[in-house]
């Protein structure tokens, strides 16, 4: 790769030019890629629920819906107020009881509870539906419209409206995010290394390689706003060794060559060959959330892949490129650093390497018993603070009429009224069933559908389907919503076994199933990719093993916590944290083990080789975790988006728990395991003659 070097140091002001304008369409692309704030969105499009939300869109024009609570109105205000939220553009219908109650229905003949359903002491109830889906831009300005219609006295309850403010409140705190990540991560930088000069540059370096990522997303069409929050910081973190890297590696070259433009060809070219080994593992770590039914890991998944790779061809030509220009600045703002002793450490850790042997093997128990028991929530408005609308209108929904939530049935229209009768008395006797409404129910069963008008039966009916609304008490995501969901759907397909039970609640019980089913394939498709890899890397059938169960280990441990802190963590947390940290901070574990094999092939005894792997690896692997931690903590525990700040909270303390494993077990594993990885490693033959090069 020597030539390669030669070259970017030749062109380094070209490739800088180049580098700024590439800015240009990248930034036109950041501004143009639509960022989806709806994780149902993500479910595949093969299941019931998904293809009932299709039918519901394209057959009826309805596609997300809303309960609207309006407290304080008489029925004349609550009419005129139907009225003006009827007029807002992709409102499709608003279903409240002058709906059915109008002129055209005789008084008489109308179900004495219809009342009741729409109304609640002072309370009036109306069903929004609209004409776009859940996260669709049209719906969210329609939930703004109606918003400032209704005033402070009216509630919008509906996942639109979680949306809606979910988008409003990381747009808020998007930029506060990579503002606070960098300037941690620059303080970490900047008291670990010889140069003031130089955390500005790698974060200059850094950053273009994020904006030329986030640009480039434009050819996805959109990504999720979980992927938006945290491709930056992500990106930041994980990239960030590999500009350490070449940073040491330019310092000890230029005392070796009389040039500084030398010095770097030759580390550029040592970069290369180091980081692309590294850098592998990082991306299979991400790629292996294109495994996921969910389609959300594959949004993360490939945008972080990317990110990474960004972040390498970055490395080896936008940084050499800023390191020799600003040279002058770099020596004039040199100041001594922050130095890690690792001799001392290394020898306590290998002379009672048995004691932490014991110590953290012991951790096993407690950390899988955490790690298989901590709690996760699947409900999207638990991870909101409690301040938002959408919140506040959810509780006062349950409040004022024990509504959740609602759940939808496309059932066929060619029902008879008998069948529509029995079906809907069985669901009003489930359990937390507060109603169960059909145009027959509404209207009364004694009445011929063909009797009535069409501007009626078309709200609730269209192409061979009739939509009917069913009220639950029970919270969505909940035990008991999703038994009633069960037995609703018996019920359902005993009348009609083509009918479809569709709306958050059922979405949300199949993104339980889904992502449960999705948990298990990510962890063995990041296990095996990253396995193989560093089979390839290291040359080695046992040391892949070794490396991974101590990964593992600290994967399980920081889970673990959670669950002895009572901690509740977003259902997201627990499929992609796991593959995030292992592929993140196995790099750690490579480059102590590369140490250990080059001294044991060089005569060093089994306890010499892991105390220099240890004490040479340790201000890398310390300056590497801190750095990660450095761009996560802050977001952690700045931002109000729980999905958010929970990720950002989980992988700081991973990274510093993974650091901690790494240094204190791996090196005594070398020890235990030291004959073993002698035969079971291609080209790990010990010199007979004992070499005390280091």
């Amino acid at each position: 790769m020597l030539p390669f070097g030669k070259q970017i140091v030749k062109l380094r002001i070209p490739i800088l030019i180049v580098s700024i304008l590439l800015l240009i369409p990248s930034a036109i692309g950041y501004f143009n890629t639509r960022v989806n704030y709806d994780i149902l969105y993500y479910l595949p499009d093969d299941i019931e629920t998904m293809q009932g939300q299709d039918i519901l869109l394209n057959d009826f024009g309805k596609g997300a819906y809303a309960m609207f609570v309006a407290k304080g109105f008489s029925d004349p205000d609550a009419a005129r107020l139907k009225s003006q939220i009827e007029q807002v553009d992709h409102v499709a219908e608003v279903i409240w009881y002058d709906t059915i109650a109008d002129d055209s229905i005789p008084q008489a003949i109308l179900p004495e509870q219809l009342y009741d359903v729409f109304h609640s002491d002072d309370s009036t109830l109306m069903a929004i539906f609209f004409d776009d889906s859940t996260s669709a831009d049209g719906t969210m300005e329609a939930i703004e419209d109606i918003r400032s219609i209704a005033g402070e006295q009216c509630f919008l309850s509906s996942m639109s409206a979680i949306v809606t403010d979910t988008r409003d409140l990381v747009n808020q705190e998007l930029a506060l995010y990579v503002i606070i990540a960098v300037v941690l991560s620059c303080i970490v930088l900047a008291v670990t290394m010889d140069s003031w000069m130089a955390p500005v540059l790698f974060m200059t370096n850094i950053g273009i390689a994020i904006i030329y990522n986030l640009g480039s997303n434009v050819m996805k069409g959109e990504i999720s706003f979980i992927t938006m929050s945290l491709a930056a910081v992500l990106q930041l973190g994980v990239t960030m060794d590999y500009s350490i890297f070449l940073w040491n590696c330019y310092k000890e070259q230029r005392t070796r060559y009389d040039t500084k433009e030398e010095a770097m060809a030759h580390a550029i070219a040592m970069t290369v060959t180091s980081v692309a080994g590294s850098s592998l593992t990082t991306i299979a770590g991400f790629l292996a959330l294109c495994f996921m039914t969910f389609t959300l890991g594959m949004d993360l998944g490939v945008v972080m892949a990317k990110g990474v790779v960004f972040g390498v061809i970055g490395c080896v030509t936008i940084l050499p490129s800023l390191m020799l220009t600003f040279d002058r600045a770099i020596q004039k703002t040199a100041h001594r650093p922050i130095t890690i002793n690792g001799d001392k450490f290394a020898r306590f850790v290998i002379k009672h390497h048995k004691v932490f042997l014991v110590v953290i093997l012991l951790l096993w128990i407690p950390a899988i018993i955490g790690y298989r028991n901590m709690d996760v929530y699947y409900k999207l408005d638990t991870s909101l603070p409690s301040y938002l609308n959408s919140v506040q209108a959810n509780k006062v929904l349950s409040e004022e009429f024990d509504m959740s939530t609602v759940h939808m049935i496309l059932a066929s229209d060619d029902l008879s009224t008998k069948d529509v009768k029995n079906m809907l008395s069985e669901m009003n006797e489930v359990d937390g069933v507060e109603f169960a409404l059909a145009t027959d129910s509404l209207i009364g069963y004694n009445v011929p559908k063909e009797f009535l008008p069409d501007q009626l039966t078309g709200k609730l009916s269209a192409n061979g389907r009739q939509l009917m609304l069913i009220s639950s008490a029970y919270p969505v995501a909940s035990d008991e919503v999703n038994a009633q969901i069960d037995t609703l759907q018996a019920i359902m397909k005993k009348y009609d076994s083509s009918a479809m039970l569709i709306g958050e609640a059922p979405c949300t019980r199949d993104l339980i199933t889904i992502t449960d089913r999705d948990f298990q394939m990510v962890s063995i498709a990041s296990i095996g990719a990253i396995f193989i890899i560093i089979l390839l890397v290291l040359h080695s059938v046992s040391l892949p093993v070794i490396l991974v169960l101590v990964i593992e280990l600290a994967i399980y441990i920081n889970m673990g916590i959670s669950y002895y802190t009572g901690t509740t963590l977003p259902f997201i947390a627990s499929i992609v944290i796991g593959t995030i940290q292992l592929g993140a901070t196995v790099d750690y574990a490579i480059l102590m083990t590369n140490r250990y094999q080059l001294e044991r092939t060089l005569g060093k005894d089994k306890c010499e080789s892991a105390t220099v792997a240890l004490s040479t690896s340790l201000p890398s692997v310390i300056t590497s975790a801190l750095g990660f931690f450095a761009a996560t903590i802050g977001v952690g525990i700045y931002s109000d988006v729980d999905l958010i700040g929970a990720l950002c909270l989980l992988m700081a303390r991973g990274a510093l728990i993974s650091m901690a494993i790494v240094l204190l077990l791996l090196p005594t594993l070398y020890v235990v395991f030291d004959g073993l990885i002698i035969k079971t490693s291609w080209g790990m033959k010990l010199s007979k003659t004992p070499s005390h090069q280091s």
